[in-house]
């Protein structure tokens, strides 16, 4: 339970807004990729091109859930990253 002077209730707005940031890049990601899947035709493609699309995807989401955990960690502790 946290009290309304408490050191974190400040806080707790900055990490709300970079999880909402997290969620939003992570699923624009995916609509991009997907989009692109469609797009390209992959949906017919060897396999070989479908699983080095993979790999790109799931690197770009793993890119950035990584940048946007290092955000909430820093917006969790008061200190500021340098994008």
């Amino acid at each position: 339970m946290r009290l309304p002077g408490s050191t974190m209730a400040g806080r707790d707005g900055g990490v709300r807004r970079e999880v909402g940031r997290l969620v939003g890049l992570v699923l624009l990601v995916h609509v991009l990729f997907i989009a692109a899947y469609y797009l390209a035709g992959l949906a017919t493609a060897p396999d070989r091109a479908r699983f080095a699309y993979m790999l790109v995807w799931t690197a770009a989401t793993l890119t950035v859930v990584l940048m946007g955990l290092g955000r909430i960690r820093a917006a969790r502790t008061g200190r500021h990253r340098r994008d």
